[in-house]
């Protein structure tokens, strides 16, 4: 595993409104926008208050309904990333870093970055005094590890999604590197010591360019040949997906959420962040919620992502925390939902995240695969190369 940069040449990278691109008719409507914040303008969300799912969970423990996670090992196979040796790249390239982080290689020679978090636990606070679940896998590599990281985007400031600790130390190791986020977060990152930060609302685009400039990264020494010389350039993309943020009791919707969209060197991933599909009702135990009895609204952001977005190389798809439904479902798409998402956005292949990492909600730890197999199946979609999981630290390419 490659543990410095791999490459001598330092980018320069810099971002710029891009060229209007036809979207929906009703994005100047603006209807996530509330007076206070920001909401799920669709029928298919249905908002909870966090004291309630609490004392929800607390009365599933004390009636015996509720199901506690066996984290003994083994659980998810765990290997060493083998990330490239220069920015020169074949295929598209994904490494699954653990529950909603990915690595992804472009072969424009781009380095992407998705909600990394890499601490022991995610919740306020840190070192020896954290709060929140503890992984029950270990992280595959350390950031220390990660040879070049050119754009960090984060999805949503929940703990388990954005971490203080994480982007500080990717910031200092990698200084040129540019943080993509939703709207309202820019004043946490410059709070935090950093500048190179773009928040955007949904639909907005943003031109990047890469351009080489003399000089080695610092603090670090190069491994491998740089490649040629060549101007870098991707367009970002923030759509729409459906769930909360907060990072404290009092911030409950201040800031936004989002999915995303990377177009780079001829490849399209798109990345659904934490996302519910539809709000499930408590049912019967053994129902299928999928049953057209039931008829829950879906929600209508991913068909738009779509068809003003897609098609999509490869889709990057939420598949666990998603138990007990009518708690979670809001929120949290489980593998039958993340399949419907993959198809409503229009990729072509998917991987799966957001699961294998902290035990968030009651599912068992390996059921989310599983239950993507059952889902594949029933869509009529192969159970194998089409929408996948990884081993964590492991690549695909495209």
């Amino acid at each position: 595993m490659s543990t410095a940069p791999t490459t001598e040449v330092l980018y320069a990278l810099t971002v710029a409104k891009s060229p209007a691109r036809p979207s929906p008719e009703d994005v100047l409507k603006k209807s996530h926008h509330a007076k206070s914040g920001f909401r799920n303008p669709w029928e298919s969300f249905r908002d909870m208050d966090s004291k309630d799912i609490m004392q929800m969970m607390i009365l599933r423990r004390l009636n015996g309904k509720a199901n506690s996670p066996d984290t003994t090992p083994p659980t998810v196979t765990v290997r060493k990333p083998e990330f490239l040796p220069s920015r020169e790249t074949p295929k598209l390239r994904a490494t699954w870093l653990g529950h909603a982080c990915y690595y992804v290689e472009f072969p424009s020679g781009l380095r992407v970055l998705f909600d990394p978090v890499f601490e022991a636990r995610c919740g306020p606070c840190c070192g020896p005094y954290s709060l929140g679940p503890k992984r029950y896998t270990e992280p595959p590599c350390q950031i220390k590890d990660i040879p070049v990281i050119d754009v960090v985007v984060i999805s949503h400031n929940h703990y388990d999604h954005l971490s203080y600790p994480t982007v500080s130390e990717i910031a200092k190791r990698h200084p040129n590197c540019h943080f993509f986020a939703p709207l309202g977060n820019k004043s946490w990152f410059h709070s935090s010591g950093i500048k190179n930060v773009t928040e955007m609302d949904w639909w907005d685009e943003r031109d990047i360019a890469m351009s080489p400039k003399e000089g080695k990264q610092p603090q670090v020494e190069p491994v491998g040949e740089a490649s040629a010389a060549a101007e870098i350039k991707a367009r970002i993309s923030c759509l729409p997906c459906q769930h909360i943020t907060a990072r404290t009791p009092f911030d409950k919707y201040k800031t936004l959420w989002a999915s995303w969209a990377i177009e780079s060197g001829g490849s399209k991933v798109y990345f659904a962040g934490d996302s519910g599909y539809r709000a499930v009702d408590e049912l019967p135990e053994g129902e299928d919620d999928w049953d057209p009895k039931y008829n829950f609204p879906i929600c209508p952001a991913f068909e738009q992502v779509g068809e003003f977005r897609g098609p999509f190389d490869l889709g990057l798809i939420p598949i666990g925390a998603y138990a007990p439904r009518h708690i979670f479902s809001p929120a949290h798409s489980d593998p039958h939902d993340a399949v419907r998402i993959f198809k409503d956005t229009k990729c072509k292949k998917a991987l799966g995240m957001h699961w294998g990492t902290w035990v968030l909600t009651e599912e068992d730890v390996l059921e989310p695969p599983k239950k993507l197999k059952e889902a594949l199946k029933k869509h009529d979609l192969a159970e194998n190369g089409v929408f996948d999981v990884c081993d964590i630290g492991e690549s695909r390419e495209f």
